[in-house]
């Protein structure tokens, strides 16, 4: 029998060349598609941090941790999502078990 609903954990990297209107913009609009889809339980924005290696050749990145539940659908629909968005450096999404 197929999950109702999961818990994921989302972490993105922005490029801090946005600025912070730019960054908030992308925060905003991740936290606006999880929450048509499924549920926020927690968001951290951890802020400006250093790489542990150069992507495209940045030194630093802008680290925000989501904490959602939704049905399986959602987490494939924010990767593609964060392939197409510029700004974005890299995502990771994680099943939490329970």
């Amino acid at each position: 029998m197929a999950k109702i609903s999961a818990k994921y954990e989302v972490l993105y990297i922005i490029d801090p060349d946005l600025g912070e209107e730019g960054i908030a913009a992308l925060v905003e609009k991740f936290k606006a598609l999880v929450e048509a889809e499924g549920t926020l339980t927690n968001i951290e924005e951890w802020g400006k941090r250093r790489l542990a290696y150069l992507i495209n050749d940045k030194p630093e990145g802008y680290y925000v941790l989501m904490n959602i539940e939704s049905k399986p659908e959602l987490p494939a629909e924010l990767d593609r999502v964060f392939k197409i968005t510029e700004g974005i450096m890299r995502s990771l999404i994680t099943v939490v078990e329970e």
